[in-house]
């Protein structure tokens, strides 16, 4: 069985997603003030890595744990409303790219997953 990142098209796939969701993220009163003083191509070019790798395609992620990586933004307040807003994002990408609903789940399954270290619990 093939990997969500194969399934959806690889890197060509990743790259166009990844601009769509920050698109979306970056208009989105309840999160769009985290990315504030983000640069956003860094940001999107570890974006592009992560979910890469968290979707079975090649690992050439090096960006910090999901604990050590967002502890700054829990201590400022992050929490599940925003997780869930960011989920809602990555979901209306996906569709709005035409991914079958079975590789939505399975996607939003692994962001789900990283709820916990992404808010430090």
């Amino acid at each position: 069985m093939s990997s969500i990142y194969e399934h959806i098209g690889g890197a060509p796939a990743m790259d166009a997603a990844v601009d769509l969701f920050y698109r979306h993220v970056l208009s989105d009163e309840r999160i769009c003030h985290w990315f504030d003083d983000v640069d956003m191509a860094r940001q999107a070019a570890k974006q592009k890595a992560f979910l890469t790798m968290a979707f079975g395609g090649p690992n050439n992620y090096t960006g910090k744990d999901m604990r050590v990586g967002h502890a700054h933004l829990v201590a400022r307040g992050l929490n599940d409303s925003h997780f869930n807003a960011v989920a809602e994002n990555l979901k209306k990408t996906m569709e709005e790219l035409k991914v079958p609903a079975n590789l939505i789940s399975e996607a939003l399954a692994v962001a789900e997953s990283t709820r916990n270290d992404v808010l430090g619990r």
